[in-house]
């Protein structure tokens, strides 16, 4: 049986691969604020997470994205998660995310004719951190980096790191959409299963790091 996961990546590694060769296509996809202020053309806050700018941006987002995306799914579809529901839930976990992890670069970019951004980073961080939350004493690093640190500390890291370079600007890397993927991974997870389960992440998340400790 296909994944949800494995289905994403291949749509996305398809569209990509096509937009490489594409410019047109590329530009019709792209994140480009001005295009969604003066022509509604809000689909490109979706659009922009199946495309991206070569392929080490591609192959480094939909590993990552693979790494961390098949456990969450399978927890998603497990009990005490969301059973049936599970891999609908993950699905708009991800596409959601995409949306969500760009509107502070919306509101900050209305008008700037200059500014463009593509990639899913924003949502494979939501899933990033969905894990995080839920298994947040496993061991985890960056890819290249042979230093690990328990989840928990990874996280704080990583968000703090994204909003200092996203503060700091002068970057073709959008951190901010980074940094809002993470969050908000954060809080789907807490308010679907505040709403769906009578699992309590913040609870288990608590319990996990004092254990760690003890």
């Amino acid at each position: 049986m296909i994944t949800a996961t494995i289905a994403i990546i291949a749509v996305t590694c398809v569209i990509s691969f096509i937009s490489f060769s594409n410019e047109r296509l590329m530009d019709d996809l792209i994140f480009y604020p001005p295009a969604i202020t003066h022509r509604n053309q809000w689909y490109r806050f979706i659009t922009c997470g199946f495309i991206h700018a070569n392929i080490p941006h591609l192959a480094f987002n939909m590993y990552s994205f693979y790494m961390f995306g098949e456990v969450i799914e399978k927890w998603f579809s497990a009990d005490p998660f969301f059973g049936e529901k599970g891999q609908l839930v993950f699905v708009i976990l991800y596409i959601s995310s995409l949306i969500v992890c760009l509107l502070p670069t919306y509101l900050n970019n209305k008008e700037n004719y200059h500014y463009k951004s593509l990639g899913a980073s924003g949502a494979v961080s939501a899933i990033v951190f969905a894990f995080i939350f839920l298994a947040p004493t496993q061991s985890i690093g960056l890819i290249f980096i042979p230093v690990k640190a328990p989840a928990f500390i990874f996280g704080v890291i990583y968000l703090a790191v994204s909003a200092f370079l996203a503060k700091r600007g002068n970057s073709h890397i959008n951190h901010s959409a980074h940094f809002w993927g993470a969050v908000f991974g954060i809080v789907f997870l807490i308010i679907t299963c505040q709403f769906l389960t009578q699992f309590r992440p913040v609870d288990h998340f608590i319990e996990e790091v004092k254990a760690y400790f003890a």
